[in-house]
């Protein structure tokens, strides 16, 4: 199929970018990677009257230590984040997150700010962004706002973002020190979008978690903070009760849709298998390898 009829911007700098999409009133799309919105328009899924490219706009494709945060310009692209070293010592979960992200081709070109702004309801990085308190960076030509990843994210498809606005950087905070992590989901193929797919943090001090955070994609139309199970945490080992009771939190607080790839039932359960594993690699790191100040938690 063919895309429909629609005029090109190839913005050079953030100014002239801005400047067209407000001219457009809306009715503009911008082009990062193209990963997700190339093939939208070729089903005529999307009409835009613009597109507004980025691609050629310098210093927005970074990925910056600054003390506790790690800065990340939106159009860096996966591969980047898969194979920097600042991920993969301060945020080793990004790193091997972006392993299960599609194909390699397809992550050569896909970018952060472009699957945040997609916000398709089984990618990986908006669960990474609500796992890890994300903060957003979002310009337009009337100035600068800032917005937590768990606010960004309204519905499926569907963020907090002006047709005006461009989302230019993403932060991060490095995770805290002993902090283990896991990353778990099943998809019929490599490459495929996850059934279900679950990440989490333990941060352990005394033998004791004294902060979890755990985060899910794929069962429901936006990533997920599983809070209830979170707090059942904190205060205590990893234990089989734990888990068990964490498990059964998260069941209890998702409702995924049935659609021709699994039920309801089938995703909630595997929702919490995925839990389980998740957490369970957590404790081992920080508990094991973070004492041993390994590579894969933060000693």
């Amino acid at each position: 199929m063919k895309p429909p009829v629609f005029d090109y911007v190839a913005a050079t700098s953030i100014d002239m970018a801005l400047s067209a999409l407000a001219d457009a009133a809306g009715e503009a799309k911008i082009l990062a990677g193209g990963q997700s919105l190339m093939p939208m328009l070729n089903f005529r899924l999307l009409r835009p009257s613009i597109l507004v490219d980025i691609n050629r706009i310098d210093g927005l494709g970074y990925i910056e230590d600054d003390g506790a945060i790690i800065r990340i310009g939106a159009l860096t692209r996966h591969f980047q984040l898969e194979t920097s070293a600042v991920i993969a010592r301060h945020l080793p979960i990004v790193s091997h997150a972006m392993t299960h992200v599609a194909h390699l081709a397809i992550r050569n070109r896909g970018t952060i700010g472009g699957s945040l702004s997609h916000a398709d309801p089984a990618a990986e990085l908006p669960m990474l962004a609500v796992l890890l308190d994300a903060e957003l960076l979002i310009v337009s030509a009337s100035g600068k706002r800032t917005v937590a990843a768990r606010d960004f994210f309204l519905d499926a498809l569907t963020v907090d973002l002006g047709g005006s606005e461009l989302l230019t950087e993403i932060a991060l905070p490095k995770l805290p020190r002993r902090t283990g992590w896991g990353f778990e989901d099943v998809a019929r193929r490599h490459g495929d979008f996850a059934l279900a797919a679950v990440a989490a943090t333990l941060t352990v001090a005394d033998g004791v978690i004294v902060q979890a955070c755990i985060a899910l994609t794929g069962v429901g139309p936006t990533p997920l903070r599983a809070g209830a199970a979170e707090a059942l945490l904190v205060g205590r080992a990893l234990d089989r009760d734990a888990t068990e009771r964490a498990i059964e939190a998260v069941r209890g607080a998702v409702t995924p849709d049935t659609d021709l790839h699994a039920s309801s039932d089938y995703r909630r359960h595997l929702a919490g298998v995925l839990v389980g594993r998740a957490l369970a690699a957590a404790w081992r790191r920080a508990t094991t390898i973070g004492a041993q100040g390994g590579p894969e938690a933060n000693p």
